[in-house]
């Protein structure tokens, strides 16, 4: 699982250990919250292990998956949580510039696609050891990716461009990708609501934008984190994005809601 040393990537890798799955925490700089989180884990009787990469590296991005393969020998689910979250806008003191874009699109967009595609090689390859395809009866489930989005991409406003675009062509490589690599792996789209504070958002701030959805609150970590073990046991669904936010992609809104609030 990419970005899983903290924040939301963290409770997705302890949520999927409490319900018995071992965990590879990938980390780019945060070595220390990575230890932490691998050793909550073992502390729930499931193996881990850290592993860092800069995700920006294509290189480093085909050496973790080596690595990762190397020391979790039946991957099932491939999280990719990671992302840049930096602000610009178009009409703004902060415009878009194209390395922001690059860099983005680098973390956001190439570097979860990659993965995705190693994923499929080795799942295809395992079923050609095996003579055959996974079915239900082979497994309790198929494997998968999760692509972690944003329910923003139902519900655009013209803040964060950079990452908008990147996360917006993720979410088309769901349904893209899901056709392509059938029947040897899943690709499913989990996109979050305001789940956590972001940014230069006070706590005040992250209170009011959490209540402003149909629902009065938008989702929690474990909100996103227990739809991930779902969606990675879920054997039918492919090809598609799950909202966990509240509702709050029903409401639009012409700037991103912390700016409304903090």
């Amino acid at each position: 699982m990419t970005g899983a040393a903290k924040r939301l990537g963290r409770a997705i890798a302890l949520q999927f250990a409490r319900q018995g799955w071992d965990v590879a925490v990938h980390y780019g700089r945060s070595e220390a919250e990575a230890q932490e989180t691998v050793a909550q884990i073992q502390k729930l009787g499931c193996v881990a292990r850290a592993f860092q990469a800069n995700l920006a590296n294509e290189g480093e991005v085909k050496a973790l998956f080596a690595a990762v393969s190397n020391q979790f020998q039946d991957l099932h689910c491939l999280v990719n949580s990671a992302s840049i979250f930096e602000y610009d806008r178009a009409n703004s003191h902060s415009p878009l510039t194209s390395k922001s874009l690059q860099e983005h699109m680098q973390v956001n967009l190439a570097a979860p696609i990659m993965l995705a595609q190693m994923m499929f090689e080795a799942q295809k390859n395992k079923a050609k050891i095996l003579s055959t395809v996974r079915t239900l009866e082979d497994d309790a489930f198929l494997p998968s990716v999760i692509q972690l989005l944003d329910q923003k991409l139902i519900n655009l406003n013209p803040d964060y461009l950079s990452y908008t675009l990147s996360k917006s062509a993720l979410l088309t490589s769901v349904e893209v990708l899901a056709m392509d690599f059938a029947p040897y792996l899943r690709v499913v789209g989990l996109a979050p609501g305001i789940s956590l504070p972001s940014g230069d958002q006070t706590e005040d701030g992250f209170s009011i934008a959490h209540q402003m959805t149909p629902l009065g609150k938008s989702s929690t970590p474990g909100d996103i984190a227990k739809a991930a073990v779902y969606l990675a046991e879920a054997s039918a669904i492919t090809g598609t994005t799950l909202y966990v936010d509240g509702g709050q992609h029903l409401s639009s809104s012409s700037r991103d809601v912390m700016f409304k609030t903090n």
